[in-house]
């Protein structure tokens, strides 16, 4: 499985609402500077997150998005699947034979319980620790 630009984009979109959760709304071209993305691409996805009642719209000058929900309540599978679709590592599963059915499925399971167990929250609070960095070595 393959995730694009959409999923990816929509994930950043997501966990830049889920920072500033409980400050107000916040605007797609605050979203697209900060990441330095498409304000006009990030409208385009932003659209079916709101269709999925993911996101709701504030109107007005200080207007813009905010999550329906608590960041720790939005999964990150919440996002890929409206924007993605289903979570499949490969079609026609069915007509496989059995050794690589269930292989394919166990990869599919082991995927969709990383991005269910993975909350707006726990990617929001994430920081970029030196701690993860790989050792420096001096000569």
């Amino acid at each position: 499985m393959k995730i694009s630009t959409k999923g990816r984009y929509g994930l950043t979109i997501m966990i830049e609402l889920a920072k500033k959760h409980g400050e107000g709304p916040t605007s797609l071209k605050t979203i697209a500077q900060a990441n330095d993305l498409s304000e006009h691409y990030l409208e385009q996805l932003i659209a079916p997150l709101r269709n999925a009642g993911l996101v709701k719209s504030i109107r007005g000058a200080y207007g813009g998005y905010i999550l329906t929900n608590e960041p720790s309540k939005i999964t990150a599978g919440d996002v890929i699947r409206v924007l993605e679709g289903p979570i499949t590592p490969v079609e026609g599963i069915e007509d496989e034979e059995p050794a690589k059915r269930e292989l394919w499925i166990r990869i599919r399971d082991a995927i969709k319980d990383v991005l269910d167990n993975t909350t707006l929250e726990d990617l929001a609070s994430h920081s970029d620790d030196s701690e993860t960095d790989g050792y420096m070595f001096y000569i």
